[in-house]
């Protein structure tokens, strides 16, 4: 480029976005939401059977996401749709009442008996 003072324009078309996504120590949930009334198609795609409602929970460290599915389980009338312990996943379906209980459940009980950070439920 020929030093003349004329500065090239920066074109941010061409820009992509880079986004690192790693996991630091320690305890805490950091989704906890209620879908109600999910659609078909997003069952479907997810690989679920039609349900009232699904809770979705992300935890760290992962194995954790087997804990909160046994406080689930046992504090509602749900069903494990899907469980990673290598990615802190836990996905429950049921009625919404006992979705939603289930996750609260979960959330308060991670909190008390193992000090996790909780996360504000949240509802679609």
């Amino acid at each position: 480029m020929a030093d003349n003072g004329d500065r090239q324009k920066f074109d941010q078309s061409h820009v992509s976005t880079r986004i690192i996504q790693e996991y630091v120590p320690g305890r805490q949930i950091t989704i906890a939401h209620v879908i109600a009334n999910p659609d078909r198609e997003l069952c479907q795609r997810v690989g679920l059977e039609s349900a009232d409602a699904i809770g979705i929970m992300t935890i760290t460290p992962g194995e954790s996401a087997i804990i909160a599915g046994d406080l689930a389980l046992k504090a509602a009338d749900v069903e494990i749709g899907f469980l990673d312990r290598f990615s802190g996943t836990l996905v429950i379906t049921g009625r919404l009442t006992s979705v939603e209980a289930a996750i609260d459940t979960a959330n308060r009980g991670l909190e008390r008996v193992l000090g996790f950070f909780p996360a504000q439920i949240t509802r679609t």
